[in-house]
C-alpha cells in the first residue's frame, strides 16, 4: 500500500472505538503518526497497543472534549510528541437519549452539546493555532446526516450536528487563504456501539431508520474512514483538472460504495459562504 501519509501526523478524537478506530488504523496503514485520543482510557489504551503491534507509531492522550483546558492540553501534546499536526479528526460525540423534546432532560441535552457542539470548536481552536504556525493543515469534523434535516425524538443531537456544519463552514471561509482546509463528513446512522446502544429500548425505532435508506443498510465504520482519508489527501485539494479527476476515480472506487445520490462540490469552498 502507498505511504502517502508518510511522516504526517494525525489527532484522532473519540478514536477508542468505531469510526475514529477505523479511521486510525487507515492512517496508519498509510504511514502517518497517529494521536490516539478518547475520555475511555482502558479502550483507548488497547487500540494504541494494537496499532503498535502493528509496527505502527502512536500514543494515547485521555481527553474529555467538553473540557477546553483539556483539548488545548491534547492539542499541546501532539506538538511536544511530533513536532506537527497535519490532519485533525474531530470525531468525539454521543448520541444522547431518544425522547420526544418536551420531556428531554435538560441535563441529558446540555451533555449532548457540549460533547458534540463545544468540543469540535475547542478542537479546531486549538488545531488552528498549530496549523496556522506550521503554514498548512486539514480538519475533518464528523457531523451526520442530522445536521442536514430534522431528527424526531433527538432534537439535542440534531441541533448539535447543524452547529458542526455551521462551525465547519465558517472556519473553512477564515481558513481558505491559510492553506487550511476544514470540511465535515455527515454519516447516516452507522454501526458502531454508541448507535447500538441508542436503540436497546427502541427496537422499533431502528427499523424505521433502517428502512428509510434507500440502499437498506447502515453505514459501516469503514465507509466513513474511506471518506476521511480521502479528504485528508492530496486528492481532495482544489479544483484542477486532476482534481476533478480524482474525485469521478474515488466516486467510482469501492472506497465510496456508501455514498449514492450526492452532489458533491469541488469549488475551493465557494459555496460555504
Amino acid at each position: 500500500m502507498e505511504k502517502k501519509f508518510e511522516n504526517k501526523v494525525a489527532l484522532i478524537t473519540g478514536a477508542a472505538a468505531g469510526i475514529g478506530k477505523e479511521t486510525a488504523l487507515q492512517f496508519i496503514q498509510l504511514g502517518a503518526k497517529v494521536i490516539i485520543s478518547d475520555i475511555n482510557e482502558t479502550e483507548g489504551q488497547k487500540t494504541t497497543e494494537e496499532i503498535k503491534s502493528m509496527g505502527g507509531d502512536a500514543h494515547f492522550f485521555r481527553c474529555d472534549v467538553a473540557e477546553a483546558k483539556e483539548v488545548f492540553d491534547l492539542v499541546d501534546f501532539t506538538k511536544k510528541t511530533y513536532q506537527r499536526l497535519d490532519f485533525a479528526i474531530n470525531n468525539a460525540g454521543i448520541s444522547g437519549k431518544l425522547s420526544p423534546t418536551i420531556n428531554y432532560p435538560i441535563e441529558e441535552y446540555l451533555k449532548v452539546i457540549a460533547i458534540n457542539q463545544n468540543g469540535v470548536f475547542y478542537g479546531m481552536q486549538a488545531q488552528l493555532k498549530t496549523m496556522l504556525a506550521q503554514g498548512n493543515g486539514c480538519i475533518v469534523n464528523i457531523a451526520s446526516v442530522a445536521g442536514l434535516r430534522g431528527m424526531p425524538m433527538s432534537s439535542p443531537y440534531a441541533a448539535s450536528k447543524h452547529a458542526v456544519i455551521g462551525l465547519t463552514k465558517s472556519v473553512a471561509l477564515e481558513m481558505a487563504s491559510k492553506n487550511i482546509r476544514v470540511n465535515a463528513v455527515c454519516p447516516v446512522f452507522t454501526l458502531t456501539n454508541m448507535v447500538e446502544n441508542m436503540f436497546v429500548d427502541r427496537p422499533e425505532f431502528e427499523e424505521k431508520l433502517r428502512l428509510g435508506i434507500p440502499m437498506k443498510r447502515y453505514g459501516t465504520v469503514t465507509d466513513i474512514a474511506n471518506q476521511i482519508i480521502w479528504l485528508c489527501s492530496d486528492e481532495s485539494s482544489f479544483i484542477t483538472v486532476t482534481d476533478i479527476a480524482n474525485q469521478i476515480i474515488w466516486l467510482c472506487s469501492d472506497e465510496s460504495s456508501f455514498i449514492t445520490g450526492q452532489s458533491l462540490t469541488v469549488d475551493g469552498g465557494m459555496m460555504a459562504g
